[in-house]
């Protein structure tokens, strides 16, 4: 595979996403990108936050409303959506859960089963105090 040419709009994207604890929404992260990079493109954005996702330097969050989140945070983690608000946020489950999981998933599967992605949904706490 070719080296791919160092881009400071990714880098720049790619800080943003290191650095909010929110799952921004393309849209989201172009608003912010382009303060540093006026003459940014929305296309540019949703790009380089696709190749970040291929790449392993960003996670891809798809949500029930069809909308992609993206996460700077790569290591193995959940997230929750909230279906009043659609925000997206992380939820932290001890190791040995998620070991537990794989082992449940082998259980009931003839092939071998290395790693899970899970999103849950519900209700955040902020909706839930408003409801």
């Amino acid at each position: 595979m070719a080296t791919l040419k160092y881009s400071r709009q990714r880098a720049s994207i790619r800080e943003y996403l290191i650095h909010t604890n929110e799952h921004p929404t393309a849209d989201t992260v172009y608003l912010h990108v382009r303060n540093e990079f006026p003459n940014i493109s929305l296309g540019t954005v949703y790009r380089n936050l696709n190749l970040l996702a291929d790449m392993g330097e960003a996670l891809k969050i798809t949500t029930p409303n069809g909308g992609d989140r993206f996460d700077g945070r790569t290591d193995p983690h959940y997230h929750v959506t909230c279906t009043c608000c659609g925000n997206v946020f992380d939820l932290e489950l001890p190791l040995e859960h998620r070991l537990k999981i794989n082992c449940l998933a082998n259980e009931h599967y003839d092939g071998q089963i290395d790693s899970h992605s899970i999103t849950f949904t519900g209700t955040c706490p902020h909706c839930l105090k408003k409801n």
